[in-house]
């Protein structure tokens, strides 16, 4: 579809156009997270072959990916805010897919530790540019929404990956798995690249675009940093999303090893209504676990995105302070349902219980995204994205999964298999943490809008 069939008379693009980039950019979202989050379920084979701790699975799974994920996120988004945002996506696609892949010839851990390290190198150009293309494409009343509908990528992205990963292991063997997904995602890079367009930078904002001319990367950051350095509800928000990412990551690499621990057969329980095919004859505790948690995060995952894009439009027109209060409230909710689902011996009531924390916990993408479009001027705002995204993944992906790992690992004397159950509980503070950053910044993000 060529640029100029694809707009109207105002010059803004076609409601079926906007709807296809937004459909294209969520299937990419969704494989991001496929990659990254299919490791929630092999791991542990892995860690059965390699003989590892918990804590070490921790390390791999999360700060192996984030080291290089937050640090070259950065520049990559800088270039972004320069140059052509489907290019860099393109290529950042074609870059994790083919580490992902690259996992599965892995002989050791220290390979596989490596790995990751290259899929966090792809990831770091897939996300901030994204966010920047849809503040480009749609209006700033229907940016939370669009926005919400991108992370809808999050929960599906991974649901596939738990659920294939789980499925793959029940027929091949961890490393295939890595394979077939990795291998899976390159096909999409002339799918985003041939029919996704560039759009103008910052066409729908009150306030004219700064031309960055021939402005350097260095350069450019620095002045990004400069301006965010006044705007205190963008370091707000950003470490409430942190201390929130830490315990929605872990969850989402914790929780299949959880159930098996802490339930094993009972697991077989939930799919006896599924149909036999899909239900290999030699499937176990570890496809139940995810079946189980793959369908948690896909119900509860977009019910609880869609719900916060849809109250942040609707209240944020008149009041700014709804961006951080919408997350707020919903930190809060999530911690004494979290509580009950970690702590009840009843596998039906965890599967109720956990789909409510597991919506609550990713409220806040829509909004606290959308208003990060909106805390600094057009041509900033891939590089804005990145500078939170390295604070969200470095402590959320990098500190959240080994933390609890490590919490589970000291437990382990006193609790045997049920530590993780215990360690989980633990991490409920940083729910709380993340509640009262929300809340304090609130206040502070009317001074701080760009306008829009």
């Amino acid at each position: 579809m060529s640029a100029t069939t694809a707009r109207d008379a105002r010059g803004s693009d076609s409601a079926g156009y906007r709807a296809w980039v937004l459909f294209v950019l969520i299937l990419v979202y969704t494989f991001n997270f496929i990659d990254r989050q299919i490791i929630g379920i092999l791991q542990v084979p892995i860690k059965a072959e390699f003989g590892l701790t918990d804590l070490q699975v921790g390390l791999m799974s999360g700060f192996a990916f984030a080291l290089f994920y937050a640090g070259i996120g950065i520049p990559v988004a800088a270039l972004a805010d320069k140059k052509n945002r489907v290019v860099i996506m393109t290529a950042a696609l074609t870059i994790w897919s083919f580490f992902t892949a690259i996992c599965g010839a892995a002989q050791n851990y220290a390979q596989l530790f490596l790995a990751r390290l290259g899929v966090g190198v792809g990831e770091a150009g897939g996300v901030a540019p994204a966010y920047s293309l849809i503040a480009d494409s749609f209006r700033p009343n229907q940016r939370s929404r669009a926005l919400a509908a991108y992370s809808f990528g999050i929960p599906i992205g991974s649901a596939i990956g738990i659920i294939l990963g789980g499925v793959l292991l029940s027929y091949l063997d961890w490393r295939a798995a890595f394979i077939i997904v990795g291998l899976a995602g390159l096909p999409l890079a002339p799918l985003l690249l041939f029919t996704v367009k560039e759009p103008e930078r910052g066409r729908f904002d009150a306030k004219p675009v700064t031309p960055v001319g021939q402005q350097s990367t260095l350069r450019g950051l620095i002045e990004v940093l400069k301006v965010l350095a006044r705007k205190p509800s963008f370091w707000g928000l950003s470490l409430g999303a942190a201390c929130s990412s830490m315990m929605g990551y872990g969850l989402f690499l914790w929780v299949p090893s959880f159930l098996m621990r802490s339930f094993g057969g009972e697991l077989a329980s939930f799919i006896a209504f599924m149909p036999d095919a899909l239900v290999p004859d030699n499937a176990g505790p570890l496809l139940y676990a995810a079946y189980f948690y793959g369908a948690v995060v896909l119900i509860g995952g977009i019910a609880g995105i869609w719900l916060g894009g849809m109250l942040s439009d609707k209240f944020g027109v008149e009041r700014k302070s709804a961006y951080a209060l919408v997350p707020a409230a919903a930190f809060a909710l999530t911690v004494p349902f979290l509580a009950v689902a970690v702590l009840t011996p009843s596998l039906g009531l965890v599967f109720l219980a956990m789909i409510v924390p597991t919506a609550l916990g990713l409220v806040w993408l829509g909004p606290v995204i959308s208003a990060f479009q909106h805390l600094v001027p057009p041509h900033m705002r891939a590089t804005a994205s990145a500078v939170f995204l390295f604070i969200n993944n470095l402590i959320g992906i990098g500190v959240g999964q080994p933390a609890i790992g490590l919490i589970s690992d000291q437990l382990a004397a006193s609790y045997g298999d049920e530590s993780l159950r215990y360690a989980i509980l633990t991490g409920c503070v940083f729910y709380v943490a993340a509640a009262g950053l929300m809340a304090l910044t609130a206040p502070r993000l009317k001074n701080d809008w760009e306008g829009g």
